[in-house]
């Protein structure tokens, strides 16, 4: 299909995961196997799903995917709620990574109709 690092959704995804890792670096210790690690995994799913669709040979593999994509963002999306009204995260942290996730999440879901067309 395409190179994934091409994709602007994908780059996004990306920083994602990356400001997702710094902000679980402060959560507690008794968090490392908990939330922490919860929220790692669905936001890395997004940009993995991303770039595995892309090296499938036809449309429909590649929007089956970004669908499963768009479930890890919701799960990222819900987690970092979490984070926040257990006081993992502050307020202005928080307003970033959901404006993150929500950019991702819209970003997916133009792809996905585009794709399916």
């Amino acid at each position: 299909m395409k190179n994934f690092k091409e994709l602007l959704l994908w780059q996004d995804a990306h920083k994602l995961v990356l400001d997702i890792y710094e902000a679980t670096k402060k959560f507690s210790k008794e968090e490392t196997f908990g939330i922490a690690s919860q929220v790692r995994r669905a936001a890395v799913s997004i940009p993995c799903n991303i770039a595995e669709g892309c090296g499938k040979r036809t449309s429909k593999d590649f929007a089956n995917f970004l669908q499963i994509s768009l479930g890890s963002a919701n799960e990222t999306d819900y987690l970092i709620l979490l984070s926040k009204d257990l006081g993992y995260i502050g307020s202005d942290q928080f307003i970033n990574l959901q404006e993150r996730v929500n950019k991702v999440r819209a970003m997916n879901i133009n792809l996905l109709e585009k794709v399916r067309q």
